[in-house]
């Protein structure tokens, strides 16, 4: 396995898969001749033309003509190199081996004929096929744990894009409240500074890995809202619920506080009047209920509600995050706009 971790074929894996083939093939052709000496000298003398057919065919013969989609080329040059071959090897087998050059064949041969040239090339085929099904086989493996790779990498770049498109806007926003206190010359200024500090510690260092301690999600929004009561005051009512066992659930990093953002910033920022703000948290087992609902504000003059976009920035790349972290049947979304209200739920597995 090479630095990517994809398995590679060295030249220690050809030299065993040739010395295992020969010695399978000089027990088969022994135990048939009853002759195991001549059976390993024949083998010496046609397996290097088997390896050279079969790399020819493999690393020159497919790369130029088959890729290339050039056919005809390609089964010209294959049948004319394979029956070259076969007359290399009638003349090594002759001269150097038995003037009978095909004891396994019907009739005895010391000449080329059209039979023995027959046979021969499709045995050459056979052993060519043979090997070329094993490197394409072997190739596919490695393209497909590539491009598998690749999409791993693809979905981690775009899960990591997805969530650093929270931590500015929750800066902006909490940085717009530093400043309205500021203005006032509010004695809080410290303390929201300080709430800031430990949310930008855990924003920052904390959230990296893919998923996060529930608790500590948690623990996020209560400081978040800890730092919008201080923005509002007594205009904003937060109503927030934890029922089950919280303690070793895990979910993706700042998901369920895209949820509450996005509850700020087309109500409690839209609106003039006291603002309510429901959340609660509902663990059963391997899933979390989560639920959020908040007041959807009216205009001054004519009560008109605001038109509310259910598919806002915040919300999209929530369902984007969603879709790519965590499989269909983890998590189940739902969104409601009706009677002032606008809630969401989601069902999620931690």
């Amino acid at each position: 396995m090479n630095s990517r971790g994809f398995y590679t074929i060295t030249l220690k894996h050809h030299i065993v898969f040739w010395t295992i083939y020969f010695l399978i093939n000089t027990f088969r052709w022994g135990r048939y001749f009853d002759d195991f000496l001549y059976s390993f000298q024949s083998g010496l003398l046609g397996f290097p033309i088997h390896i050279f057919l079969c790399y020819l065919n493999i690393y020159v013969l497919m790369p130029r003509f088959i890729f290339k989609k050039k056919y005809s080329l390609f089964i010209l040059f294959l049948l004319s190199s394979i029956f070259m071959m076969v007359v290399v090897k009638f003349n090594l087998t002759y001269y150097l081996l038995n003037s009978n050059v095909w004891p396994e064949g019907p009739e005895i041969v010391n000449t080329l004929t059209a039979n023995y040239v027959m046979d021969m090339m499709i045995g050459e085929l056979y052993v060519i096929t043979f090997v070329t099904a094993i490197k394409i086989t072997s190739d596919w493996i490695k393209e497909n744990k590539r491009s598998s790779d690749l999409e791993k990498a693809q979905l981690e770049t775009q899960l990591l894009f997805l969530r650093s498109q929270v931590s500015p806007h929750f800066f902006f926003n909490t940085l717009n409240n530093i400043y309205s206190l500021s203005l006032e010359g509010s004695k809080r200024t410290p303390k929201v500074i300080l709430k800031l500090s430990e949310l930008m510690r855990y924003l920052i260092y904390d959230t990296k890995n893919k998923r996060q301690d529930l608790k500590n999600e948690i623990i996020c929004i209560q400081n978040y809202l800890e730092l919008e009561k201080i923005r509002y005051s007594d205009n904003l009512e937060i109503n927030m619920n934890i029922i089950g066992q919280i303690e070793g659930k895990v979910i993706a990093p700042i998901l369920l506080l895209s949820f509450v953002e996005n509850a700020f910033k087309h109500g409690a920022n839209k609106s003039i009047d006291k603002i309510k703000i429901d959340i609660d948290f509902n663990v059963k087992g391997d899933f979390l209920n989560f639920k959020i609902v908040n007041q959807i504000p009216v205009r001054p003059k004519n009560k008109q509600i605001f038109k509310r976009n259910q598919g806002g920035i915040g919300l999209s790349n929530v369902k984007k995050r969603l879709k790519l972290g965590y499989k269909k049947d983890d998590y189940k979304m739902s969104i409601n706009s009706s009677n002032n209200l606008f809630t969401v739920k989601l069902k999620i597995k931690v």
